[in-house]
């Protein structure tokens, strides 16, 4: 496994056709449906007994994927995790950011070892695969004078030496088939025999593995596949007689066909459709041949030269840091992407759209203007400049004091503190969804972050946060539980260069108009907090005259103690209250006796399994005379004021 080692445990050091003696029952498998007959569970847990070793081309498999992940250690952050997979399929360093990223810009094809990777490199022994016919005259077997059916062999040796090394797993099986299309099409020398292949190791495929039949990245392998070989040189052709440039029509039309049959498998799987798919791919298509060829170099030279294997290694790293960063920022356009019906009735009228989408399509070149027109129009849906969108939708409002962005079930607040400058309590949970909602309040520079605690839902979005703008410090709670999630704070800061601090009741900061206390937790907790919500930064924030108390997750301990602090004076009557822990149940009734917000804000999620807000508390507050909203319900809400009267603006 891509896990094994030393410092691993044994069980994931183990190599493919490795012979094993072990003491196990087998039980009832849990989850796999029909696929899974039952599960072996092992009594002993200690290292496996060992019979026979693997073969020798598993441990030589190994040792190149063992080598790459050393020849990547050093390499930034996402070249690192992504590198290993995008050469043999290691995934294992891929955070759940950067994975949901690929995912949003529909890249994540790129995430793992696809058809592809081996295609480019048949693509180096054979030639561009565009031209069946003219397939033999471009590749180095050709200058190298082999013959066409010797070429084949060799292709065919590099095809199965790739399944080896990258795993028999589904997709990368999927990539040995499509590979065999390009090579019966070089034996042949018939464009026409293309489908049949496809079809004919379809099939093979799924003789071999009948479960294949039912899985939808197969399907999506096929779909994409067969678009390449039907859809796409039409495409190109007509785009050319249009004067697009050659490279460029076969770009467009490979990614556009590609589009056109997948996406509505796709919305069926994620209830969405990416708006910036074709793009996205287009940008990120010339750097994957670099980082693959550089990064299978990397993979050869490891056994025996690891400097030159690092070197290689760090040259792929700026092809692969450029697909991560088109997949990261196409994530976080505003408008990168729209809901839609998860069913097969929603695939069918996507299917419908994009049947129209291309008919309309077909005629924009004649007619350049228009055609550029539609090209402005589409970036400024995507895009959804702050100015522009403030004109049409009146988010954010002029002059807003506080932002409650809406992520989901997690917190993330902004507090204005100058024209695109912005105080950030909380990262929510999702990076995009806060980075989206920065975007669309216009922020660029972030004098401080505070994460109230390290729980997931209010901490995990914070690459969002750091992407792309002038953070000055990030500031926490000492109590650093779960302490996975304060090793990732402490990771990410260090990743950009910025310092990390401690908060303490006491502490006063002030940025011009913008000024703020901390009020909890104190210096030393004695006794320690139950738990890390009951030792969450509470803020007590003053904006012109506004009051704002903001008071993370405190629990009705936390908050009665609240109460008998020094700090206890300045919680009367205030303006605004950001409702602890998403408006649960847990509230102690005279702290919302005694802070008497005029408006009380809310963040959860909606249809949250939490049952947040509750209706018990949301009535107190109401009944304590505050105006309560949520996101929820209402989306984000920005708060000013006029005159002495608090407003609400929705959305965002």
């Amino acid at each position: 496994g891509a896990g094994g080692g030393p410092a691993g445990s044994p069980w994931l050091a183990l190599l493919p056709s490795t012979r094993l003696r072990v003491t196990g029952r087998l039980a009832p498998a849990a989850t796999g449906g029909d696929r899974i007959a039952a599960v072996l569970r092992v009594r002993d847990r200690a290292a496996p007994e060992v019979t026979k070793g693997p073969s020798g081309a598993q441990r030589f498999a190994g040792r190149l994927r063992a080598g790459l992940r050393q020849a990547t250690d050093g390499l930034p952050g996402d070249a690192r995790a992504l590198l290993p997979g995008l050469v043999v399929g290691d995934t294992s360093r891929i955070t759940p950011e950067l994975d949901e990223a690929f995912k949003r810009t529909d890249l994540a094809h790129t995430l793992a070892v696809s058809g592809s990777n081996l295609t480019i490199l048949l693509a180096l022994l054979l030639g561009p695969p565009g031209l069946a016919q003219q397939v033999e005259r471009r590749g180095l077997a050709p200058r190298l004078g082999i013959p066409l059916r010797t070429t084949a062999l060799c292709g065919g040796a590099l095809t199965v030496a790739f399944v080896v090394v990258c795993r028999p797993d589904p997709s990368v099986l999927r990539a040995a088939a499509c590979g065999t299309v390009a090579l019966l099409a070089l034996v042949t020398g018939r464009r026409r025999s293309l489908v049949p292949a496809l079809a004919t190791a379809v099939l093979l495929l799924v003789l071999y593995d009948p479960w294949l039949a039912r899985s939808y990245g197969f399907l999506l392998s096929v779909l994409a596949t067969g678009a390449l070989l039907t859809l796409a040189p039409r495409w190109s052709a007509a785009l050319r007689r249009r004067g697009v440039p050659p490279r460029m029509a076969e770009a467009l039309s490979a990614a556009g066909a590609a589009q056109m049959l997948c996406a509505p498998v796709v919305a069926v799987l994620s209830a969405r459709v990416s708006l910036v798919a074709v793009p996205c791919n287009l940008l990120a298509e010339f750097a994957v041949a670099p980082a693959t060829v550089l990064g299978f170099a990397a993979l050869s030279a490891a056994p025996v030269m690891m400097p030159v294997a690092k070197a290689l290694a760090w040259c792929a790293s700026w092809p692969t840091g450029w697909i991560a960063g088109v997949a990261r920022y196409g994530a976080a356009l505003p408008g990168g992407g729209v809901d839609w019906p998860g069913s097969w009735a929603g695939a069918l009228l996507l299917a419908l759209v994009m049947v129209v989408v291309v008919a309309v399509g077909r005629r924009l070149p004649r007619n350049p203007w228009l055609a550029g027109a539609c090209g402005v129009l589409f970036v400024l849906v995507v895009v959804r400049p702050p100015s522009l969108t403030r004109v049409i939708s009146g988010w954010p409002p002029p002059g807003w004091r506080y932002a409650v962005c809406d992520v989901g079930q997690g917190d993330a607040t902004v507090l204005a503190a100058g024209e695109g400058t912005g105080v950030v309590v909380d990262a929510g949970p999702d990076a995009a969804s806060v980075d989206r909602c920065l975007r669309a309040l216009g922020v660029t520079r972030i004098p401080l972050v505070v994460l109230t605690h390290f729980h997931t839902d209010h901490v995990a979005g914070l690459p969002g946060v750091l992407r792309g703008r002038s953070v000055g410090a990030i500031e926490t709670t000492g109590f650093a539980e779960p302490a996975d999630q304060a090793e990732f704070v402490r990771t990410q800061a260090a990743a950009h260069g910025v310092p990390v601090t401690e908060a303490a009741a006491g502490e006063q900061r002030r940025i011009g108009d913008l000024s703020w206390e901390v009020l909890w937790p104190p210096p030393r907790q004695v006794p320690a907090p139950d738990g890390p919500n009951d030792a969450s930064v509470t803020l007590l924030v003053r904006s012109a005259g506004l009051r704002l108390l903001l008071l993370g997750d405190l629990e009705p301990p936390a908050q009665q103690a609240l109460l008998r602090s020094p700090a206890a004076g300045a919680l009367a009557a205030v303006d605004v209250l950001k409702v602890a822990h998403h408006g649960s149940a847990h509230q102690d009734p005279d702290l919302i006796r005694v802070v008497s917000p005029r408006l009380a804000l809310i963040s959860c999620g909606a249809d949250n399994p939490y049952g947040h807000p509750d209706p018990g508390t949301v009535a107190a507050l109401r009944a304590g005379g505050a105006a309560v909203l949520r996101t929820d319900v209402d989306g984000a809400l920005a708060v000013t004021e006029e005159e002495g009267e608090l407003r609400v603006t929705e959305g965002g």
